[in-house]
């Protein structure tokens, strides 16, 4: 019978040419809309880690007092005492600081100029905690963090740069004047949005460079690339004075496996924030913080909110077109009630009258469909009209867009049509056979 009322479907498009082409129109500029806003939407504000977004966190610490703060919130990221007393504490399974970094690659081989690199200063944990995928090597460990090793990790893209596609393990490279052994060789990883760094950045950055030790970065005092921010005003003669000011540039992750771990964690914060205050360092009660991947995600607003203004825009420009669409649907099923009232008489039940139109306004959808695929594939090159530009590249057609463009596009022309099929199946045949 599903094939016959999609004959009938066909049928009863063709013979009105003009409306069935506005009411598949509608359907394919909705839902374009809407799956463009949505492809933006869906990159930006997915879980770039969700097998352990629940089990890594980054604390807070407040080192600045309420005075300072914003909205009785701690700093967003930490001073080089505090995240150094953190890590010598070691209380959690795996732990580790990052800063950006920005080096010159010196010249060599073909290249007569230097050449920019960015990265990331990180100890060993790093790797492990935030699952990082190695094509050649690995990272560095712990004892080449206490020792200050001259190693380094380089990206697929980076490695591609200098190398080609070649093993690169054991070679050197120079920055800034330095040689760093290549211990490993990362598979593309470029978690959108970087969670891990998102103190000073939007987290939509290009992939990182290459990984250094952190303690190799400060034995060569290598200043941070990222955000600085002080608040007392006060005279820094150099590093070391720097590194003991009240200046906010280290990010602190830990891992914690279970909701104890995480208890004992914020106690452990609680209690060093509170022996600071005893030793006169901090002025006021203790106030820290402790946020997974995904609450510091939300804390930091990554999801820029023209995304989810266009969204619900679009949103709204869709229903619109569904509501034109039922009016639409509703005129064109009325108008062959007659033909409804012969087939009621003829022993057809409201079920096969039912599933006649439902099948139709699929059809619909279907074409709707289609042409909303062409629309949204020439809309998502065109989203940097109305995004940044790193945000717009993140936009793109997949399989899992096309299916949802033609299920959303099908299934909300059926919803529609609910209420026409639902007058056309009580139309009553007697009525139309003795007006007829």
């Amino acid at each position: 019978m599903f094939g016959y009322y999609l004959d009938l479907a066909l049928r009863s498009l063709k013979r009105n040419p003009a409306l069935t082409a506005l009411m598949v129109v509608a359907i394919g500029f909705g839902v374009a809309a809407s799956m463009i806003t949505y492809s933006v939407f869906r990159a930006v504000s997915g879980n770039p880690i969700p097998d352990k977004s629940a089990q890594l966190f980054t604390p807070q610490i407040d080192s600045w007092g309420p005075q300072m703060n914003l909205q009785g919130e701690p700093p967003q990221a930490l001073n080089y005492v505090d995240a150094m007393a953190l890590m010598r504490a070691h209380a959690a399974k795996r732990q580790t600081l990052l800063y950006p970094v920005q080096l010159s690659l010196m010249p060599g081989g073909n290249r007569d100029l230097p050449v920019k690199a960015e990265g990331y200063a990180v100890y060993a944990d790093f790797f492990p905690m935030f699952e990082v995928p190695f094509r050649d090597g690995s990272g560095w460990n712990a004892a080449q963090d206490e020792s200050r090793a001259p190693v380094i990790v380089l990206s697929k893209e980076f490695n591609r740069k200098l190398f080609g596609d070649t093993d690169s393990i054991g070679r050197e490279i120079n920055l800034d004047g330095h040689n760093y052994r290549i211990v490993g060789v990362t598979r593309h990883w470029n978690p959108v949005p970087r969670f891990y760094s998102l103190f000073g950045s939007s987290g939509f950055e290009e992939p990182a460079d290459f990984y250094l030790p952190f303690t190799r970065a400060l034995d060569l005092k290598i200043d941070t690339a990222g955000n600085n921010s002080c608040r007392k005003i006060t005279t820094m003669r150099g590093w070391d004075d720097w590194l003991r000011s009240d200046c906010v540039w280290i990010t602190p992750w830990v891992e914690l496996d279970n909701a104890a771990d995480v208890a004992r964690y914020r106690n452990f914060l609680q209690g060093y924030s509170a022996d600071q205050q005893r030793a006169g360092r901090f002025g006021w009660a203790p106030n820290v913080r402790l946020r997974n991947v995904t609450q510091w995600m939300a804390y930091m607003h990554v999801v820029p909110p023209e995304s989810r203004v266009s969204l619900l825009v679009s949103l709204g420009f869709f229903l619109i077109c569904l509501v034109n669409t039922v009016g639409l649907l509703l005129a064109k099923f009325m108008r062959r009630a007659s033909e409804i009232g012969v087939r009621r008489a003829l022993g057809a039940s409201r079920r096969e009258i039912y599933m006649q139109f439902l099948i139709e306004a699929g059809t619909v959808g279907v074409a709707g469909g289609l042409l909303g695929l062409l629309l949204t594939a020439a809309g998502v090159s065109g989203v940097g009209l109305l995004f940044r530009p790193e945000i717009a590249r993140l936009a793109h057609v997949d399989l899992s867009l096309v299916a949802l463009t033609l299920a959303v596009a099908v299934g909300a022309t059926v919803i529609a049509a609910f209420y026409p099929t639902w007058r056309a199946a009580h139309v009553q045949p007697a009525w139309h056979l003795r007006s007829n």
